[in-house]
């Protein structure tokens, strides 16, 4: 049989520069290759296996769940959907949910809404989402356009128009570009690809304040940060805002591709019949494994999620060439005197699976994550500092 790499070169679109592993199995936090190396996962799946890899509750319910019905549209009413919803509106406070199949989808999604919102309330023109410089949130054309970054604004012109940019943590920076255009304000609470950068509470405050006051929809994206991530259900509940939208996925599938906008008192009903859909949106099969994640991720568990982002950050930061460690749970950035890129695969090689996000490191290992496998990463990722 052809090596998986040769096959990937030939039969596979060449959009990403992939980390040199052959993934076979795996269980909790450990990968196992196909030559059967072990190596230990601060990855998840870039926050996605938020139990880890195959967690035995997971399994059993998607598998029962894909012999039962495992699709048949929006047009029809299912138990597995609704059920979901109805945990997370009782999880969170807020008061309907649209489900779609990631992250990009669901920022759509909140766009399109705090559009509709304020085009019913104050007709054509009001149609502007402020978001952050360094902001990431997706890769549509549509989404592109809305993240903060200029490196992906490249090669696919035109861009959506109507959005604009403020600095992080710079109340002036947001003022000087509040005019009676907008309509809405889109946030993440901890930059994800932007580098693992914790927006200032205050300032989250000062946004917040803005859009009560102007009604204005205050949209924040979770797709990285929420689903138990930070060691909150929700990374809002951190800076203790409760926002008009907010966007999950990643991690609220625990392994299957769903998405889904939580939508507060104001935006509950902006949406009707035809306004928006998704044909794989609900999807019976991963709404079942996302309701084993919402069943685990009890007290307990974000306690320990926590806990452990606090263990690795003190174990961290007395590394050689680590300046300084970032983040909130176990969604970690490590500023390092190095080339991060290079750094993570020297990793790799010895055993350790871990991201990058600009020039930092980048951690988001499984919540589920026990002590033991965190030392084996964290022994690992030593020595390859310590060269």
């Amino acid at each position: 049989m052809d090596d998986l790499k040769t096959l990937d070169s030939r039969y596979i679109a060449s959009t990403y520069s992939r980390f040199d592993l052959q993934a076979d199995s795996g269980k909790n936090a450990v990968c196992t290759s196909l030559d059967g190396r072990t190596y230990i996962d601060f990855t998840s799946g870039i926050g996605v296996n938020s139990l880890g890899w195959c967690d035995a509750d997971w399994v059993k319910a998607v598998q029962h769940q894909a012999s039962t019905l495992q699709h048949i549209s929006n047009l029809y009413y299912t138990s597995p959907m609704i059920e979901l919803a109805q945990a997370l509106c009782t999880r969170t406070g807020m008061d309907k949910v649209f489900f779609c199949n990631s992250g990009a989808e669901a920022n759509e999604c909140m766009i399109k809404t705090a559009r509709k919102y304020s085009s019913d309330r104050y007709g054509k023109g009001r149609h502007t989402i402020l978001a952050l410089e360094n902001s990431f949130h997706g890769r549509t054309v549509t989404t592109l356009s809305a993240t903060g970054q200029d490196v992906f604004h490249q090669y696919f012109d035109p861009f959506t128009d109507g959005f604009s940019f403020f600095r992080a943590n710079d109340i002036a920076s947001l003022t000087d570009r509040l005019d009676d255009t907008v309509c809405g304000i889109l946030i993440e609470l901890i930059q994800g690809e932007g580098g693992v950068v914790p927006l200032e509470k205050d300032f989250v405050h000062a946004i917040a304040k803005v859009c009560r006051e102007k009604d204005i929809l205050l949209l924040v994206d979770e797709v990285q940060t929420g689903v138990g991530r930070t060691g909150k259900f929700l990374c809002c509940e951190h800076y203790g805002i409760s926002p008009d939208l907010v966007s999950l996925a990643k991690g609220l599938g625990g392994g299957l591709p769903i998405g889904a906008v939580l939508f507060g008192e104001k935006c509950a009903d902006v949406l009707g019949p035809g306004d928006h859909g998704a044909t794989y949106g609900g999807n019976p099969v991963a709404c079942a494994g996302a309701q084993v994640v919402l069943s685990k991720l009890d007290g307990r568990l974000l306690q320990e999620v926590e806990q452990k982002g606090q263990y690795i950050t003190q174990r961290v930061q007395s590394m050689p060439k680590v300046k300084s460690v970032e983040g909130k749970g176990l969604m970690l950035g490590i500023t390092v005197d190095g080339d991060s890129k290079a750094l993570a695969a020297a990793c790799l090689q010895k055993g350790l699976m871990i991201l990058t996000a600009k020039a930092k490191l980048r951690m988001l290992p499984p919540l589920t994550i026990s002590y033991e496998e965190i030392d084996r990463g964290l022994t690992i990722l030593n020595e390859v500092l310590s060269v």
